[in-house]
């Protein structure tokens, strides 16, 4: 991500944040902006143009998206009025902004839980992921598929979510979507998002504790996603973002299997 992307993302970020009456709707229509600005060449050259006046860049936004809510309206135009790295960047922007409605909209549910959820259940069946990322069919339908096999088992915040993404993939991988849409549902709530790899589930007690030392090092509130992976052995393997912590007997035997060999 560009400097300029960046800036532009943060100051975005804030016209979001100080919009009222911020709803599903809201999400919806930044989502809809978001696959508008994708299919349309033209519309996307129009509004990441950086050699246009920002206030032409805005008029298109009026001109294009004037049936929307004037909260949606609001943040779009701080959108084009900023500098973008690239206008693919753009679109991941107001993707982003998306999602961030959502998750400020329904603020009670577990909305990164349960895509974190969703997730694992395309990892554990091939023909879902297969159906959901195959080029073939239309990403309308994917979306209809996914709301049918969510209808009622999660927030409509988390259902509108994944839904949407699954209508406009841009070549990424659905696992891939979810993770980042996970992310920055959690960075909306000022949480960072740790993975944790175990053998077996944890319990209570051992997840409170390994969320205090979490959020102690890493300086904020910490939200656990676990997988059962008997790959482990034993121990913990905990992943936040880039940063992974191997606790784990395999890993503590391939390390000496390693300095043995050498």
């Amino acid at each position: 991500m560009g400097s300029a992307t960046t800036q532009a993302l943060a100051a975005s970020i804030q016209t979001l944040a100080a919009a009222k009456d911020v709803t599903l709707d809201t999400a919806r229509e930044l989502f809809a902006a978001a696959r508008a600005v994708t299919e349309s060449s033209q519309l996307s050259g129009a509004l990441a143009d950086p050699a246009a006046p920002a206030v032409a860049r805005q008029n298109v936004v009026a001109a294009v998206f004037g049936g929307f809510s004037q909260g949606a309206q609001s943040v779009l135009k701080t959108v084009v009025a900023e500098r973008w790295s690239k206008a693919s960047e753009l679109v991941d922007g107001i993707e982003e902004l998306a999602i961030r409605a959502a998750a400020i909209a329904d603020p009670q549910a577990d909305i990164g839980g349960e895509l974190f959820g969703f997730s694992r259940v395309i990892a554990a069946n091939a023909e879902l992921e297969l159906a959901l990322g195959s080029r073939l069919g239309g990403e309308d339908a994917k979306g209809a598929l996914v709301e049918k096999l969510l209808a009622g088992g999660v927030s409509d915040a988390a259902a509108l979510i994944v839904s949407s993404l699954v209508r406009q993939p841009r070549d990424r991988r659905v696992r891939q979507m979810l993770n980042r849409a996970t992310r920055i549902v959690a960075s909306q709530g000022d949480r960072v998002v740790a993975t944790v790899h175990s053998a077996t589930p944890l319990t209570d007690a051992q997840r409170t504790r390994l969320s205090a030392a979490l959020s102690r090092r890493y300086e904020g509130t910490v939200s656990l996603n676990e997988v059962s992976d008997p790959a482990v052995v034993g121990g913990l393997r905990v992943q936040i973002a880039d940063d992974v912590i191997d606790g784990s007997i395999s890993a503590r035997l391939a390390d000496l299997r390693q300095k043995l060999a050498g």
